[in-house]
């Protein structure tokens, strides 16, 4: 099997495994509504499971730099496969927000693949490989809220992690046998000293410790933003479906038809300078949002261009981690993603409760503010930085 192609597959199966923690964004209100708790409540299942995200790449993902990858992978995806199970038949919240913590806690597969690609690659091609890699995850985050938004709107919401469960059975079955045998080291090193090196390879990598928190905020933008959509849209003042959270979600794809070329320009403009470009940008798809508090058309605007510069400022990140040691990057890309899906975690809790608080405008405001402190972050970055 040639790279290019294996690159290509993977991609596919961490849309599969990325799809779990988003399936809850167009349903959240029959979520809610099933269970009988509050908008504020039930955001705390996508804040539990981003959280859990967090804390699983940071204990789990430094694995993969001593640990045969496909072993790790496997018994993620199996737990995986439990935990969707125990998620579309839970009788209470709480279970079923159990369920999604461990969901997110094992999700750490297409956090994983970045850096076995990267050790499989040269690093000139580094941009495109790490775009083709985030373009499967995009594809699974779109892909979820639109099965999940049809299902939700025609049949009970509890099939949508029926068929996940089933998805995340062939990908267990699949991925393994797509990944390549890699030596790994054979030195004895204790989990307890690998876990703790992390606080090293952070005192000694600053430029990815600020790349993760620039994405912090940016998935917590991303995260509050789409809650938010949902529960207006399906508010009793609006009435639309959950279909039309997903359909909207089809629509941002848009953002698929980019993100290799524009990985590729990442790589020849250097990882700081193109993420300012993008994060200057993304405060005018942000003001656009303004303009939909009443009518869903005019959301198609702001989530074309943010959906298009989002991504790549995540890209622009990992490329600043990824072009580091080969063998740290594992543990790097543990550090970068914890705090992106910690990030995750506050805007699950931030966008719910801006929201019941302050409806649309609210939400806006909110995400404004984040805009403003990573165009801040990345301006410092690249003043002071080097490709």
């Amino acid at each position: 099997m040639t790279v290019k192609r294996e690159i290509l597959l993977l991609a596919v199966c961490s849309a599969v495994v990325t799809a779990n923690a988003y399936y809850i964004h167009p349903i959240i209100r029959a979520v809610a509504d099933t269970f009988a708790v509050s908008e504020s409540q039930v955001g705390w299942v996508p804040a539990f499971n981003q959280a859990a995200l967090a804390l699983g790449v940071v204990l789990l993902l430094p694995l993969g730099d001593r640990v045969n990858n496909r072993i790790l992978v496997r018994a993620c995806l199996l737990s995986q496969v439990l935990a969707l199970g125990v998620m579309a038949t839970s009788p209470s919240f709480w279970l079923f927000t159990l369920a999604s913590t461990v969901l997110g806690f094992t999700t750490v597969t297409p956090y994983l693949l970045p850096a076995y690609v990267s050790r499989r690659i040269d690093v000139t091609k580094l941009g495109y490989a790490t775009a083709m890699l985030t373009a499967g995850v995009i594809a699974g985050v779109q892909l979820s809220r639109l099965l999940s938004g049809l299902i939700g709107e025609f049949t009970d919401w509890r099939w949508v992690y029926a068929m996940a469960a089933i998805f995340m059975a062939i990908a267990a079955l699949a991925l393994p046998k797509i990944m390549v045998e890699e030596k790994v080291s054979t030195a004895p090193v204790r989990y307890r000293t690998l876990i703790l090196s992390l606080i090293d390879i952070a005192r000694s990598h600053p430029r990815v410790i600020k790349s993760g928190l620039i994405q912090g905020l940016n998935f917590a933008m991303f995260i509050a933003m789409w809650l938010a959509i949902s529960l207006h849209l399906t508010s009793d003042a609006l009435g639309h479906g959950y279909d039309l959270v997903g359909y909207l979600t089809a629509f941002s794809a848009v953002g698929l038809l980019t993100t290799s070329t524009l990985g590729k320009w990442a790589d020849r403009r250097g990882a700081e300078q193109a993420r300012l470009v993008l994060a200057l940008i993304q405060p005018v798809g942000l003001g656009l949002l303004l303009t939909a508090g009443e009518n869903w058309w005019w959301l198609l605007p702001p989530i074309a261009l943010l959906s298009v510069v989002g991504p790549l400022i995540d890209i622009t990140g990992r490329m600043t981690g990824l072009r580091e040691d080969p063998s740290v990057r594992t543990r790097l890309m543990a550090l970068y993603v914890g705090m992106m899906f910690m990030g995750g975690g506050l805007g699950s809790w931030w966008g719910t409760l801006a929201y019941a608080l302050g409806g649309w405008s609210g939400i806006v405001a909110l995400l404004m503010i984040l805009s403003a402190s990573i165009c801040f972050l990345s301006w410092q970055e690249a003043r002071g930085g080097v490709n």
